[in-house]
């Protein structure tokens, strides 16, 4: 079966971390991994860096089957490219998966759609591509069908990657202010509860064997990695583990993870040997500076906490990349707070997201009356655009303190000035062309926020 696997472009009225970083898509390179194993012919095309749309890749060769993946901004993109793709090849069986399918698998429901994978991802859909008829496809454990029971998920072994197959894209994946960074994942789900989190709803906590972590990595060519892991810093004695392995297999990269505040306070001496080991930068869920916030969010962690695991990381020299999220209740005292709270870090890197209760979520569930954003406007659930009426300030008000705060703390003289010095003017350049990107995209909003 000759297959086509698709990385959408987000809809232009997202608000998008693209402009920041373009990481791989590490979960399409590695279902071709499988698909060719199983004997197929596998393309993929990444329609974020391409200037040219799916149809015209769709009919520059006879495709069985189009397989396309996405988050939840995605949906109604996908949707459409699958309309696209029927339009111009009727023939070809259009099967959608990823991780909003994976909870959410009814949202990309439509006539264009063959399948909507909604667990065992890379195993479903080589079942799929192996000649069964349509019914036979559809009656697939893996494969969603209104009320029909999830199966049991399994993640198989040694199933790495296909990253030749992207290989005119790769001098262009990079991470923020790390260019040519690859992606590798140690870790499935996350041990925690957070109730405004999305990955705490994919799947159970699971690690991979490190032996075969490495195995992968040594394949990677490129200098910097962005581990994917929900959470990283898991356990001591993995985090010891790992570094071990680096040093036997003679393996040195860049490393960009996540982590969690309580446990760079809890084990400094892990900050210490990670960053002795090549990572530069972690990026920690600090969500607020308010404890009252943070008990509602079940984030399990405190203010004094995350500061001090701040301050570990400066002191190790790694920097922090802080995820803030911002109340719908918040006035402009609040931002002025928050920009006060960053600026006391050395060099305060931050994403500020309003409150966004992802559908899928527990606080989704809670909240749900009280949300203003449409579900079908999924271009506008990025965590950028507003999911709840602010009840202090008008909406445009409301974006323009995000926009304020951002140039106060991240995108400040001094910030510029430290990114320029630390990252060089290449990574500068991209960084700054990004933040003008979503800038003019803030602004857009301001003047008509709806």
């Amino acid at each position: 079966m000759k297959v086509l696997l698709v990385r959408p472009r987000p809809d232009p009225r997202s608000i998008n971390l693209q402009s920041f970083m373009i990481c791989e898509p590490l979960e399409l390179e590695t279902l071709a991994a499988h698909l060719q194993h199983l004997g197929h012919t596998v393309d993929l095309v990444d329609l974020i860096l391409e200037r040219k749309p799916l149809t015209w890749f769709v009919t520059q060769a006879s495709y069985d089957l189009v397989g396309l993946t996405g988050y939840i901004n995605h949906v109604q993109v996908i949707k459409q490219l699958a309309r696209d793709v029927k339009r111009v090849s009727p023939r070809t069986r259009v099967v959608v998966g990823g991780v909003h399918a994976e909870v959410l698998p009814g949202d990309f429901a439509d006539p264009a759609v063959d399948h909507i994978v909604w667990v065992n991802g890379a195993r479903t859909i080589g079942e799929i591509a192996s000649g069964l008829s349509a019914a036979e496809a559809a009656a697939l454990p893996g494969v969603w069908g209104s009320g029909r029971p999830r199966p049991v998920l399994v993640h198989d072994k040694r199933l790495f990657p296909d990253r030749q197959i992207t290989a005119r894209y790769r001098d262009r994946y990079n991470y923020i202010y790390h260019d040519r960074c690859a992606t590798l994942k140690t870790s499935f789900g996350c041990p925690f509860t957070c109730r405004f989190c999305f990955c705490t709803q994919i799947a159970p906590y699971a690690e991979r064997d490190l032996d075969e972590v490495m195995d992968e990595l040594e394949q990677i060519a490129e200098p910097n990695v962005f581990i994917v892991d929900d959470d990283f810093l898991s356990r001591p004695y993995r985090v010891k583990a790992f570094c071990d392995a680096l040093d036997a297999r003679g393996i040195h990269k860049r490393f960009i993870a996540f982590g969690r505040a309580d446990y760079i306070v809890k084990h400094p001496e892990d900050v210490t040997l990670l960053a002795a080991h090549g990572f530069d930068a972690f990026f920690v869920g600090i969500e607020s500076f308010r404890s009252s916030e943070l008990d509602d969010y079940d984030k399990r962690t405190s203010v004094e906490q995350n500061v001090a695991a701040v301050r570990v990381l400066e002191a190790a020299g790694v920097q922090c990349y802080a995820g803030m999220i911002t109340g719908e209740d918040w006035g402009r005292a609040d931002f002025d707070s928050l920009v006060e709270f960053l600026n006391q870090f050395e060099h305060p890197m931050v994403n500020i997201q309003p409150i966004t209760p992802m559908p899928g979520t527990p606080l989704y569930d809670d909240e749900a009356g009280r949300i203003t954003l449409p579900r079908e406007r999924s271009e506008r659930w990025d965590m950028a655009h507003l999911a709840f009426a602010p009840t202090a300030l008008k909406p445009r008000a409301y974006y323009w303190q995000l926009l304020r705060a951002y140039y106060r703390t991240s995108a400040s003289a001094p910030q510029r000035r430290y990114i320029k010095a630390r990252y060089g003017d290449r990574v500068y350049r991209r960084v700054f062309n990004g933040a003008m990107s979503i800038t003019w995209q803030y602004l857009k909003l301001i003047v008509r926020p709806n």
